[in-house]
């Protein structure tokens, strides 16, 4: 039974990850300058469009449906390519080049403050994981979303990025990380006051963030909105001059309206 329930959740994870090209984002800098821009230890987010992705999109009300870690930086004949690791679902974790995700939408997130060994010990804590896959017995739950979004509240949607039973050689993309910089005791989401002169928004965001303090309800979005990942512009970073952008020139034949 067991094995049979596997099969059919490979099948459906392959189905799942499947991309559809005519929803994939265009990349919002060059590739040159995503490669130039990027450093071990950096967090890249992906905005992914396979099936899969729409799903995580939606549980987390977020652009990001995957993230990778930059483990290294390959020179070769004055050419930088940085090597990533990640959880695929299907593939479990694995290292792949930027390339697989160049032409995407991303953002880069750095963590600040640590240092050149503790970055080691994030590197080296993702790259002990190599090999390790999916547990997809859940994997149904996001598959749902796809044919009738469920009415789950809002606090309980993250349960459903927590695939598996918890096996600790299961993983999926953003808890994977989180655990990493959680192994040299960097934080992810920040600790929120409230008190009774809080409003009602700000205590359910205080009871979402202590929800999803255990590293499997982390989702790619935490990264982005944590105040302790700073955000890296490539074009930006590469050293942006808006007076050298060629702009298209107006058709002297064109009337104002």
């Amino acid at each position: 039974m067991n094995t049979l329930l596997q099969r059919f959740g490979y099948h459906l994870a392959r189905y799942l990850t499947k991309t559809d090209e005519e929803q994939e984002s265009m990349a919002t800098c060059s590739r040159e300058a995503l490669k130039a821009a990027l450093k071990p230890g950096d967090i890249l987010l992906i905005d992914g469009a396979s099936r899969i992705s729409s799903a995580i999109k939606y549980i987390t009300q977020s652009t990001w449906s995957h993230a990778a870690l930059v483990v290294g930086i390959k020179e070769q004949q004055s050419t930088r390519s940085p090597i990533l690791i990640e959880a695929d679902v299907t593939e479990g974790v694995r290292t792949v080049p930027l390339s697989k995700y160049c032409h995407m939408h991303t953002r880069i997130c750095r963590p600040l403050g640590l240092s050149s060994d503790e970055i080691q010990q994030v590197i080296d804590f993702m790259t002990s994981r190599i090999g390790y896959q999916y547990d997809l017995k859940n994997i149904l739950d996001l598959a749902r979303y796809l044919i009738q979004t469920p009415p789950v509240p809002l606090k309980h949607r993250r349960r459903l990025l927590a695939l598996g039973s918890g096996d600790p050689t299961k993983a999926i993309c953003s808890s994977l990380i989180a655990q990493a910089f959680q192994s040299v005791n960097y934080p992810i989401l920040p600790s929120v006051d409230v008190d009774e002169t809080s409003s009602k928004a700000a205590r359910k965001s205080h009871e979402e963030i202590l929800h999803i303090r255990h590293h499997s309800l982390f989702a790619p979005r935490d990264f982005d909105v944590s105040p302790y990942f700073q955000i890296i512009k490539p074009t930006i970073q590469k050293g942006f001059d808006p007076h050298k952008l060629q702009w298209a020139e107006k058709n002297p034949t064109e009337t104002n309206i």
